[in-house]
């Protein structure tokens, strides 16, 4: 018999109602994560990779139906939240889940031939990264800021993991422990964040933090500010935003490659998200308040991310400070703070992520076995080996320098244009200057993909001057080597003083050789290229796409 006392326990006990709808692709990506698990536990043989990729790939694909489903649901029925408030169901939510269920798809696709060439069977990656993306998919639809949190602890928790998941090379479990050691104290300072903004507002809520700011004068808002100054970091840090930044060379360069293109894709998508939403539907009376940071923030990526890639050979830690200026880029929609900048905010991430997956793929294919081979001299003569894989590559780089009929171009004009507008012109010009400083890098790596292979830099790297000699005759000093890029007429070479210290020297099969590019992987590829060429010509629909889910953020 039930005890009096129960019944009336249970009796007050109210249970949110729950829109399934809402947090579909989110349960979606959870149940596909938790299927290869329990399979791989019942299964007496280890998993295969065809098994896990055809499971991470359907449960993206069933994701993207969900979401689209969605999209008709909230244009029909207009926003609205569910589950007691936390979840907000909008265009802007349901935005993010496209865009992360595509980049998990092209992951799942990259990192099958990823996982075949290095002998890495068992569904552990794309496990977690089924994980990592439901945590940034909910981080888009969150309306509480402990739901961010708790959005942004799944979706981390995961890329630790996998940045580690290389037992081969060393440097996979040192960039693991540097990411996590580094995302552990941004994310306590994120939650003494949470905590200062509770104090002085009273909620986490974003809609009643908004109305409390809305209907009260805050005399003294030091806690509220503070508050604010500790969500702004716990956000730059998963965006790469300088000075969070420092984590980031580091972890692309020792993550395995299909991960550093996830990491880069998904994690800046959840991240703005959040931000964009935390910071215009909550704080948006504060605008003042935060949006000199902002400032600061995107002058600082803008200028370091273009300027450290100058000096980089490690084309992954070149990649790394390239995405770092693209989020001093993103920032400026965000400084805006306007519906224009969060429009074009959402437009400049949703073509960056097909640009660096598609970039990532690239680099993966181009790795010798064990994931390395990721030096200058290793792209040189590629394009005569394999002129489609480097064409392709060509592309991809052009869309991040933001060269024209590249989806890269209209997102660059976009943030420029939402920043002019908002009379940020400083901004701007500082955004423009770093575009242009940036090419360099971009033009250095498509030049060395179309220089004959083996040129002078590359042996004397290999310890010997073009006639055969050993470096110590034919180029007894830095100048000497120098001397001998001169004469090569390579342009776009290291120093031979510095690349000899710097750069590992190419296998002698590294000019002549072909790689293998298995089908999957040229099949994410074939997509990436032909989103930003289609969408850089006629961009209307993304545009149109990212505008209205910026109309339709609750």
């Amino acid at each position: 018999m039930t005890s009096p006392l129960l019944a009336v326990a249970a009796a007050t006990i109210h249970t949110p109602h729950i829109d399934y709808l809402s947090i579909l692709p989110v349960l979606i990506m959870m149940g596909g994560a938790v299927l290869l698990v329990v399979v791989s536990s019942l299964v007496r043989k280890v998993l295969g990779i065809s098994i896990s990729t055809l499971v991470a790939s359907a449960t993206s694909v069933a994701a993207l139906v969900a979401a689209v489903v969605q999209w008709y649901h909230v244009s029909a029925h207009g926003p609205s939240v569910t589950i007691a408030g936390a979840v907000a169901f909008d265009g802007f939510a349901v935005f993010v889940q496209i865009a992360v269920s595509m980049a998990m798809l092209l992951t799942a696709l990259v990192a099958d031939g990823y996982l075949r060439r290095e002998g890495a069977d068992g569904p552990e990656l794309h496990v977690l990264a089924l994980l990592s993306a439901s945590g940034a998919m909910l981080m888009g639809e969150a309306n509480d800021l402990i739901v961010v949190f708790l959005g942004l602890e799944i979706l981390s928790i995961a890329l630790y993991v996998l940045a580690a998941s290389n037992h081969k090379r060393a440097e996979s479990g040192e960039a693991a422990l540097k990411y996590l050691i580094l995302g552990g104290f941004s994310s306590a300072i994120f939650v003494y964040g949470i905590a200062l903004v509770y104090g002085a507002t009273g909620s986490t809520n974003l809609p009643e933090i908004a109305d409390y700011l809305a209907r009260n004068f805050v005399a003294s808002n030091g806690v509220l500010l503070a508050g604010l100054a500790l969500l702004l970091v716990g956000f730059g840090f998963k965006v790469a935003a300088v000075p969070f930044h420092m984590w980031s060379p580091d972890v692309y360069q020792g993550s395995p490659s299909p991960i550093t293109g996830f990491m880069a894709a998904v994690a800046k998508v959840g991240a703005f998200a959040a931000l964009l939403r935390v910071f215009m539907s909550s704080f948006g009376t504060l605008r003042t308040d935060w949006q000199p940071a902002i400032w600061g923030l995107a002058v600082l990526s803008l200028v370091v991310g273009a300027v450290l890639a100058l000096s980089q050979t490690d084309v992954k830690r070149m990649m790394a400070y390239s995405s770092i200026n693209h989020a001093g880029f993103i920032l400026l929609g965000v400084q805006a703070a306007t519906v224009q900048g969060v429009s074009a905010s959402l437009y400049y991430v949703f073509t960056y992520l097909f640009a660096v997956v598609g970039t990532f793929a690239v680099i993966t294919v181009v790795a010798r076995d064990g994931d390395t081979g990721h030096q200058l001299a290793d792209y040189r003569g590629l394009a005569r080996r394999q002129p489609v894989l480097a064409l392709a590559f060509v592309v991809l780089l052009l869309a991040q320098l933001g060269a024209p009929f590249t989806t890269g171009f209209l997102a660059k004009f976009e943030v420029v244009a939402a920043a002019a507008d908002a009379h940020s012109y400083a901004l701007a010009a500082v955004a423009m200057a770093s575009a242009a400083i940036a090419a360099f890098f971009y033009l250095r790596l498509a030049v060395a993909m179309f220089s004959p292979p083996g040129p002078v830099g590359d042996v004397a790297l290999a310890g010997a001057s073009p006639s055969g000699q050993s470096a110590a005759d034919g180029a007894a000093t830095g100048a000497g080597v120098a001397l001998a890029f001169a004469a090569a007429g390579d342009p776009f070479a290291e120093p031979a003083s510095l690349a000899v210290l710097t750069e590992e020297a190419p296998e002698p099969d590294v000019a002549t050789r072909r790689v293998a590019v298995p089908p999957l992987t040229a099949a994410a590829i074939a997509l990436c290229v032909a989103f930003t060429i289609v969408f850089g010509i006629v961009p209307a629909p993304i545009v149109d796409f990212a505008h209205q889910a910026t109309l339709l953020l609750h």
